[in-house]
Order: structure tokens, then C-alpha cells, then sequence
């Protein structure tokens, strides 16, 4: 094979021809299509490969091609195949590894995935008798790269994050409707997907899909819009918490931080039993989803409330209003490593100001679903804001710092599986704590 040699920083690829993405690629190829073949240093068994390490390619594939991926040997000196992904030519994320199979991935071997996909959400986990709202496809994790898929209902929403899965998502919503039964679907694109990606996507939708559907979660009822917000607006990540949280409201009172649409606040209201539910968002388009919802479920002793969280937390403390149970789920405040330093401050006022508003004995969950924020630098930062967190001095005369008992940690639910080859299909991290 005459190769010619890679150059990994050369930038041009980001001002270099633009290449007009396909809208619908086939998801399977015939084994004899001919394909560029890529050598990077060493084997990997992750998912992505990026640009600086291809040593050489043996072509130019353009953007949503098939690749065949070697690997430099170090016993023979040879490059040895190895796996097959799609090449991207305007993303450092050159190659999204799809398969480490000998043969290019057929037909039987994407009815695999998805019947594997499947097998684990309705068989194992038995969603299907608790809730019609879950994850399907979880990226990596379920053995598709940058592509995510939610079923609300009778509807299939998906996000793009990768330009791999974006003109053969289609094909893969058509199969999973055919084994789970659902009649419409809607694609949307990531809100990095330019930046990261190279390219710009529209979103689209099968013809009939209705402006909104009603999902059940564990007997609580909540209206899904479509088309507006971040993708939906409804989180299935969070089912286990809220399910979790609902169990320790009867009779207390719950202040639920960024509720976005109310998941977290309606079901401590309908299922939970609580006797006051507060939330408070500052976004109004949301809220007036959550107080559907609220209506929905005919829960009145809800409320919400715009406002800015530290705005809406600093009047409550100089008001010495006190919670029992405070939930604070803000939305991604680190997107990228530019952002780390100040979403991390972010997260820490945001959780000292939170703590000083639980009453003595009572509860706080607090999550954080930055990826780039790790478990254990999460953790230490909730400690250090309980250092820095006092009781009003209506409680206590000489303030001291809130003593945390941390009583138990969680993350996503289970329809969000993590693969042990890609770690960061593990994003969102939540703490239990008693102060």
C-alpha cells in the first residue's frame, strides 16, 4: 500500500473544502467497497481517535466515510487491521471507532446493537412497567458514537453530537421503531455540533410528530414539548433521583433549584407527598411547562417562580426561610475545558448558598452533569462548600459551618449505561447529603 504521510497539525482541515454532508447514508456497505485505510501508533479498544494520532492514511475520505483502521505492531513492524470507523475531516475527533470485528459492519451487525439496546431496557430493566419515557440509545455506551436516542411515548427524539451518526440516524430510528412499536421521531443536532464537528445540521421530524406527548413515570404524568428547549426539556437521567427523593418528602417541605420543567418537583408533590414544593427557574418558557405539569397531576400545593438562583437564594437567607429537603440540579455549567475553572466556582456558590437553606437535620441533593467535572473533584468541591456554608444566625448565635453527612452518591439511571472502554459515557453525578 503506498501511503502517503498524515499530518496531524496541520490546521487546514478546518478552513479546507467544504464538504457537503450527505443526508442519508446507508448504514451497511457491501464488503467489497474499496476503503481508505488509516494507521494509527497503537491499538485501542475506545471509541474515538483523534486526528494527532493517524500516522497515515492511504487516501482522503471525505466526511461520513467508512475507514479501515490498523495499528503499528511492534513485533511484526507491520500496520495491522484492526477495526473499521467513519472519518470526519473537519473534527479533532478524526474517527469515531464503530467496530473491532474482521468485516465491515453488515446489516446483522447493526440489528445486533439494537436489539442489544433494546434487550437491556425492556428485558433487564423492565422500564416498560414503571414508564413509556427512557433512554434507547446512550452513544458509546450502546455501540453508537455520538448519537443519542430518547423514547417519550410513541415518539423517538435524537441528538446528533457526531457527523458519524447523522446521515444514517434515520435508518437507525426506522429499525427501532419497527422493534419497539413508536410512530414518529424527531432529530435534532447538539448545540456543539458546529464547533466540535465542523458541520451545521437542521433539525427535522417525521411528518406527523405532534407538538407534544404525555409520558407516565412511576404514576406521575408529564407533558413533553417537542422542538423547544434542550432537546425536550425532560430528562430521563434523572427517574432513579427522582424516584429516590420522592420517597423521603411525605409531610416536608421541598425546595427544588433550576427545575427546569418540574420533573423533580411534581413527582415530590404526587408521589412524594409533600407538604409544600417550591420551583424556581429562571428561564419562563420552562416553567410554564412545569406548572402544566403541576396541573396535570393536580398538585396544588406546587408553585414556581422565576428568578436567578443566587438572587432567589440570598433573599430566602436574608428572609431566614429554611427547607427540608433542597434539590439543586443546574443545567451544564462546564461544556468545555475553556469553562472548567469558572463552572466550577459556579457549583460551588451555587451548593454553599443552597446548604444554608436546609433546616438542621434535613436533606440536600445536589448533582452536576459537567463531564468534565470528575466524581471525586465534585465531591471535594461539596465539602469545601459546607465549610464555607453557616446556619442563619437566628439558629445559631455563633455560626459554625454545616456539618454534611454524605449518605449516599448516584448518577444517571440505568437506560444510560457506561462503557468500560469509554468512561465518559459517565456524566452526571449526584450527592445525598444530611447537614
Amino acid at each position: 500500500m503506498a501511503q502517503r504521510r498524515f499530518k496531524p497539525q496541520n490546521k487546514q482541515y478546518l478552513r479546507g473544502p467544504q464538504y457537503k454532508l450527505p443526508t442519508v447514508l446507508p448504514l451497511a456497505l457491501d464488503a467489497r467497497t474499496p476503503l481508505v485505510q488509516a494507521v494509527i501508533s497503537r491499538r485501542t479498544t475506545h471509541p474515538t481517535v483523534y486526528r494527532k494520532r493517524i500516522v497515515e492514511m492511504d487516501g482522503d475520505p471525505v466526511a461520513g466515510d467508512w475507514v479501515r483502521v490498523l495499528h503499528n505492531d511492534t513485533e511484526s513492524g507491520e500496520a495491522v487491521p484492526f477495526a473499521y470507523g467513519i472519518y470526519n475531516p473537519k473534527s479533532e475527533v478524526a474517527i469515531r471507532l464503530v467496530s473491532w470485528l474482521d468485516s465491515l459492519p453488515d446489516d446483522a451487525f447493526w440489528d445486533h446493537l439494537i436489539d442489544r439496546a433494546i434487550s437491556l431496557r425492556v428485558e433487564a430493566l423492565r422500564l416498560n412497567e414503571c414508564t413509556d419515557c427512557y433512554r434507547v440509545i446512550h452513544a458509546e455506551a450502546d455501540g453508537f458514537p455520538g448519537l443519542a436516542i430518547d423514547r417519550y411515548g410513541d415518539c423517538l427524539s435524537a441528538e446528533i453530537f457526531s457527523i458519524a451518526m447523522a446521515p444514517r440516524v434515520e435508518e437507525i430510528l426506522r429499525r427501532l421503531s419497527a422493534k419497539l412499536g413508536t410512530k414518529h421521531w424527531l432529530i435534532s443536532p447538539s448545540p456543539n455540533l458546529l464547533s466540535q464537528e465542523g458541520f451545521e445540521l437542521s433539525s427535522r421530524s417525521s411528518p406527523e410528530l405532534p407538538p407534544q406527548v404525555t409520558v407516565t413515570e412511576h404514576g406521575t404524568q408529564y407533558r413533553v414539548h417537542f422542538g423547544t428547549g434542550h432537546k425536550t426539556g425532560f430528562f430521563c437521567d434523572q427517574r432513579d433521583n427522582r424516584f429516590k427523593l420522592s420517597e423521603l418528602c411525605r409531610d416536608r417541605s421541598v425546595l427544588d433549584i433550576c427545575c427546569y420543567t418540574g420533573g423533580f418537583s411534581v413527582m415530590a408533590a404526587k408521589r412524594g407527598g409533600a407538604s409544600e414544593v417550591t420551583g424556581i427557574d429562571l428561564d419562563e418558557a420552562p416553567l410554564a411547562t412545569a406548572r402544566q405539569n403541576a396541573a396535570l397531576n393536580q398538585c396544588r400545593n406546587v408553585k414556581f417562580t422565576q428568578a436567578d438562583a443566587f438572587a432567589y437564594m440570598r433573599d430566602m437567607l436574608r428572609g431566614g426561610r429554611q427547607f427540608d429537603v433542597v434539590v439543586l440540579d443546574p443545567p451544564k455549567l462546564i461544556r468545555n475545558r475553556a469553562e472548567v475553572e469558572e463552572g466550577t466556582r459556579k457549583h460551588f456558590d451555587l451548593n454553599r448558598l443552597a446548604m444554608q437553606l436546609v433546616k438542621p437535620g434535613g436533606l440536600m441533593l445536589t448533582c452536576s452533569c459537567a463531564g468534565l467535572l470528575p466524581e471525586s473533584e465534585f465531591t471535594r468541591l461539596v465539602r469545601a462548600a459546607a465549610r464555607s456554608a453557616f446556619l442563619p444566625s437566628d439558629f445559631n448565635p455563633n455560626p459554625t459551618p454545616r456539618d454534611i453527612q454524605i449518605i449516599a452518591k448516584s448518577g444517571a439511571a440505568a437506560c444510560h449505561p457506561v462503557s468500560a472502554n469509554c468512561p465518559e459515557t459517565e456524566y452526571l453525578k449526584s450527592l445525598w447529603l444530611r447537614l
